[in-house]
């Protein structure tokens, strides 16, 4: 096996620490890829920090690109050399799974949030032998190599290295903005689509919206500069959250009709009562997509839902891995999805000057490029 090093996340420490580990091969279900690039999302700070009940010691990274290394004796799909992008992992046989929707594993918890194999180990440990959780959404690719779970390696064309690190972040950011209007909120001609929270989901959303005959696209962000971004990407109307009534504003927009569609992407509930306050009778449905801690509730009116209106909640946009994320890359390299407008390369080693960026607004959507 091949050396790694990989960004270690201890418990308490609320940092990534760069470490050399052990890395196995690949089991039967199992690949070996050599990481490209990989994003940061708002989930791995989340569990960074402990705010969700994910076991540390445990490497994290759960948007990676890279390049084939090795496959298990049962995987035929990809080969040593084919280019991938890296996504959730599912079991392959529930329900949903068999229904074309492995986002909704009845396994999806325990497959993605462990950091385990299903058997209780994991790929990954110190030098010293200690346990490190290594199969985060079946990859863990905050590191050189990861071992990751077959369901979850999608093969993909990309003109050089630097193309697939950019890629990176279609493996969940992206297709989960993208994969909710698509898939679940499916607006039509003469709609009303509004974004809650315009990070790298929420802009996905926009441009995903401005692909559909939808009449208005309404972002709402209390950062400027996340909202000039927004506009580009395809938004007619703009909300800052933080000097506007967002409700009264989606009133005077619709003209009193309300929202056809929303999508709250930042876990905040006061902004998911705004998207429910905001909602149309009949037909109005708020994708809830945004992950606050473990634990957080929300609120609304009981009555207010009664005439027709729709809360649903939304994993991974409900992506059917191995159709979706080929076509997403076709729409990239088409320029009708132009997500590298919210990416910014960072060294590895600089992955919680990234993080702390990412954090403060200072950029959308990081990627290691290694």
């Amino acid at each position: 096996m091949p050396n790694a090093r990989a960004a270690v996340v201890h418990p308490g420490s609320g940092t990534f620490t760069w470490e050399d580990v052990r890395l196995e091969g690949p089991r039967r279900d199992e690949v070996l890829v050599r990481v490209v690039g990989v994003g940061i999302c708002h989930t791995d700070m989340s569990i960074r920090d402990e705010h969700l009940p994910v076991p540390l010691p445990a490497v994290l990274g759960h948007e990676g690109s890279g390049v084939v290394e090795a496959v298990g004796a049962d995987v035929t799909h990809v080969s040593a050399g084919d280019q991938v992008l890296m996504s959730f992992s599912s079991c392959g046989a529930c329900g949903s799974c068999q229904r074309g929707h492995p986002a909704y594993c009845v396994d999806f918890l325990p497959l993605n949030a462990s950091g385990r194999r299903p058997d209780g180990t994991t790929p990954i440990s110190s030098t010293s032998g200690e346990t490190i959780g290594g199969r985060f959404f079946g990859q863990s690719s905050f590191a050189t190599y990861c071992v990751a779970h077959a369901s979850g390696v999608v093969p993909v064309e990309a003109a050089d290295e630097d193309e697939l690190a950019m890629l990176a972040p279609l493996g969940c950011g992206v297709q989960t903005g993208a994969g909710t209007v698509f898939h679940e909120l499916d607006p039509g001609s003469g709609d009303t689509v509004a974004i809650f929270g315009s990070g790298a989901v929420g802009l996905s959303a926009v441009m995903a919206a401005a692909l559909t005959p939808v009449a208005n696209i309404i972002a709402i962000d209390i950062v400027p500069s996340r909202l000039d971004l927004a506009l580009e990407l395809g938004a007619t109307h703009l909300i800052n959250g933080e000097k506007e009534d967002a409700v009264a504003r989606i009133a005077e927009i619709t003209e009193g009709r309300g929202l056809t569609h929303a999508l709250e992407s930042s876990g905040a509930p006061a902004l998911l009562r705004q998207a429910i306050d905001s909602l149309a009778v009949g037909d109005g449905m708020v994708a809830v997509v945004g992950a606050p801690h473990s634990g957080t509730e929300g609120t609304f009116d009981v009555n207010f839902l009664l005439n027709g209106r729709t809360i649903r909640g939304v994993t991974e946009g409900d992506s059917n891995l191995f159709g979706f994320l080929p076509e997403l890359v076709g729409l990239y390299r088409a320029g009708r999805l132009p997500f590298d407008k919210m990416v910014r390369f960072y060294e590895p080693e600089r992955i919680n000057e990234a993080a702390t960026d990412a954090a403060e607004g200072r950029v959308i959507k990081p990627v290691l490029r290694f």
